[in-house]
């Protein structure tokens, strides 16, 4: 990424682990004995959240004891999720120093250091050695990512032949210039849309085949105009990804239906594969 670290301080800074547990504790919530699904609200950063992660589940073909890389994963919440239902292993590398550590620590409440690892690292320099995986997946990480083809090939490389690649992300919509803020970015810098022809296109180039792409757009505004409406009302719960988004989060949602409303931006679902 170029300006990795702008980028990163972007999305987390400060103890993250810490207002999680606040928010867990404003519930009554104890530490132990928590679920997968107890930490969902949190866990899942990216647009519509866990229902999105169980979609994009849905369409895997993941099997019993493989080994999966979520790249760009967060606070794990995915990791840890693929990795239960699935009964895999899921290495997660991501940008984020604090991101990184709230993931580590929320994966040891939950006892699943053996299946899932969390790493400090960049997408576009994946410190994995070639033909690692059986599968990668990327949810909403590639709007900061301007080399889009070193991510798209570091992504190829890691993985063995035959396996899926699968990636969610907001792209430029036919209209552009995106209204801001955004969970993205707060003013433009550091986002890089491109349309969905264009990531076709990618990767294609990079080698990928069996590129299905789906149209998400109407799914995202509806979970958007869900968030605006607690927040107007003043429903919001103590645990939710707003708490990490800051006293921005409702501008930001707002914004970002608005955008998909507006043909600004074009989320969009891709499942393709590394030939064998």
């Amino acid at each position: 990424m170029t300006n990795a670290k702008t980028i990163a301080d972007h999305w987390g800074k400060g103890d993250v682990y810490g207002l999680i547990v606040s928010a867990l504790n404003k519930m009554s919530k104890p530490l132990v004995g928590l679920t997968v699904e107890d930490l969902a609200p949190v866990d899942h950063f990216h647009a519509r959240g866990f229902p999105a992660t169980v979609e994009l589940a849905d369409r895997l073909p993941v099997k019993a004891g493989q080994h999966i890389v979520d790249i760009g994963c967060g606070l794990g919440g995915p990791a840890r999720y693929l990795a239960k239902r699935f009964q895999c292993n899921v290495s997660g590398v991501d940008i984020t120093e604090p991101f990184v550590e709230a993931a580590n620590k929320l994966t040891a409440l939950l006892r699943m250091e053996q299946q899932v690892k969390i790493e400090h690292g960049d997408g576009q320099r994946l410190p994995y050695p070639d033909t690692s995986f059986d599968g990668a997946y990327t949810q909403h990480v590639t709007m900061n990512v301007a080399d889009r083809p070193a991510f798209f090939a570091e992504a190829y490389r890691v993985l063995k032949p035959g396996a899926f690649f699968a990636l969610t992300e907001h792209g430029l919509g036919p209209k552009g210039n995106p209204h801001y803020p955004v969970p993205w970015s707060m003013d433009g810098s550091g986002a890089y849309l491109v349309t969905p022809f264009e990531t076709r296109g990618f990767l294609e180039k990079t080698g990928f085949e069996a590129i299905v792409i789906e149209d998400t757009g109407v799914k995202y505004v509806a979970g958007y105009r869900t968030a605006i409406e607690r927040a107007e009302k003043g429903a919001v719960p103590p645990l939710g990804i707003h708490i990490l988004m800051g006293e921005t989060a409702l501008q930001k949602t707002r914004n970002a239906a608005r955008n998909v409303d507006e043909g600004r931006t074009h989320p969009i679902q891709v499942i393709c594969r590394k030939p064998q």
